[in-house]
């Protein structure tokens, strides 16, 4: 974890109070600090304090303040967070920038054999999800190779290795919001457990997609009675050999009358899952692998037989905030510091570049503690204010429409699928989300019935306030903004 501001220059430092006063519209003497009475009531019906509750409304055409309380608090942001990364690295890098990942040979194919090693260098790809990953095996044999007789050898150096455990946040390190990001990260390490009735009456049956061909089940789940309703409750995925082994036993009853259901689990290590998927799928397309893995750099002198571009920057960074993918998001700090200060990428160095940009664009934060850029961490903190600063920098960036519309939509897709769903709000919300425990927050821009474009920002830390409470007061102020 680093301070923001102690990454900045020294003479930065030393007029932080000018250059705030420079970034920072000067408040119209009419500007509010008094919540609106709707807001206030919602306040009082759940016995939320004003203090836990900080507010920032600017009008994103004429920079007017017009509502500002507890502005310049730090505060959690749970997944707004992700605001910043993501306008951070799509103004940085462009909305074309991709990534890529490549394959190379350590010796001469002939008539489709390789008698030596197949080097894959991840290139950080956030979104190798396992349809992309049959695709770049698909196109590696349309090259004419069929035969590996050494080994898969993966370089993941592009990043430098984290040594975070899955299980630090929150001890459930099989959720895929906990993946550890990686250089050849594929399908975020999950696959789809598929139970169900199967041959034997009395054992359930199980399919897994993807199936990583080194992964070790073993199917201890027996058919038995029960509801439907929590049926996933009735099993248990233990790890012998710790979250990252390849062993995984499944335990329990699945109700024999519900049929098939599907859970999905993240499993094994970064490197083990993208060599076991990509053995699966190189069999399945009629290849052949005699050699195992190793974790080695590139060789000097390998040949490049084949490169695999990722989706745009625009499209990932849609992703992320349209569904608040975790993982994704870190990768963008790493894809950061990895493009401006070199590969091994550090986390370190990701949070140099968003500071780089910030003191770029004039946006000093005093309170601002930077952590893993996703807001999937109990010490990150950003005011209000200075995140409303940042929303006016996407809002004034070239690359605006690609940021604007990677936003959750009200009414209509992303996490604000089911929320400001009446005909008149519908479509013109457009907001990231965020939930922690104790933290309920929402940032991006309204378009009033005026006309006005609002950047909003609304950050509640209460105990509980995760639990739909937050919710009905951010609807209350929203409802507010929407009627200016």
């Amino acid at each position: 974890m680093i301070f923001a501001s102690n990454t900045f220059p020294l003479r930065v430092a030393l007029c932080a109070v000018t250059i705030a006063t420079l970034a920072m519209p000067a408040r119209p003497a009419w500007a509010r600090e008094q919540l609106p009475p709707a807001v206030m009531r919602s306040l009082e019906q759940y016995n939320l304090p004003a203090g836990s509750i900080s507010v920032y409304v600017q009008n994103a055409r004429t920079d007017e303040i017009v509502l500002a309380l507890n502005s310049e608090t730090p505060r959690k942001p749970a997944s707004t967070i992700k605001v910043l990364t993501t306008i951070a690295a799509v103004d940085s890098l462009g909305p074309a920038h991709t990534w890529t990942t490549r394959a190379y040979t350590t010796a001469p194919i002939k008539r489709g054999v390789l008698d030596g090693d197949l080097i894959l260098v991840g290139g950080g790809d956030p979104y190798m999800i396992s349809e992309r990953w049959w695709s770049f095996v698909s196109q590696l044999r349309q090259t004419g190779l069929t035969t590996i007789n050494g080994d898969i050898v993966i370089d993941r150096t592009y990043f430098a290795p984290l040594p975070e455990d899955r299980a630090s946040f929150d001890r459930a390190p099989e959720r895929s919001y906990n993946v550890v990001p990686d250089a050849l990260m594929v399908n975020f390490q999950t696959s789809t457990f598929t139970i169900g009735p199967g041959a034997d009456p009395k054992k359930a049956a199980i399919s897994i997609d993807p199936l990583p061909a080194n992964l070790d089940l073993n199917n201890s789940v027996r058919l038995g009675g029960g509801g439907c309703r929590r049926a996933q409750q009735g099993l248990r995925f233990d790890t012998p050999g710790g979250a990252s082994g390849n062993a995984l036993t499944i335990r329990g009853v699945a109700p024999s009358n519900c049929g098939r259901y599907s859970v999905s689990r993240a499993v094994m290590s970064a490197p083990e899952y993208a060599y076991g998927t990509f053995r699966t799928f190189w069999e399945q397309s009629g290849g052949t692998v005699k050699g195992k893995l190793r974790l080695e750099s590139l060789p000097p002198k390998a040949r490049l037989i084949h490169e695999f571009d990722s989706l745009t920057m625009g499209e990932v960074i849609r992703l992320v905030n349209k569904f608040s993918n975790n993982v994704m998001a870190r990768h963008l700090l790493l894809t950061m510091a990895a493009e401006k200060y070199g590969a091994p990428a550090t986390m370190e160095n990701g949070r140099r570049a968003i500071n780089d940009w910030l003191a770029e664009k004039k946006i000093v934060d005093p309170g601002l503690v930077l952590d893993n850029g996703s807001g999937l961490s109990r010490d990150e903190r950003i005011s209000a204010q200075g995140l409303g600063l940042v929303l006016r920098a996407g809002w004034q960036s070239q690359f605006m429409p690609e940021f604007v519309a990677s936003m959750p939509l009200a009414g209509t897709d992303g996490t604000l699928r089911n929320r400001f769903r009446s005909p008149t709000m519908q479509g013109r919300i457009r907001m990231k989300t965020g939930h922690l425990d104790d933290v309920s927050a929402l940032a991006g821009y309204v378009n009033a019935v005026s006309g006005n474009t609002y950047i909003v920002v609304i950050i509640v830390n209460h105990p509980g306030s995760q639990f739909g409470v937050g919710d009905d007061v951010q609807a209350s102020l929203l409802r507010w903004v929407f009627s200016q």
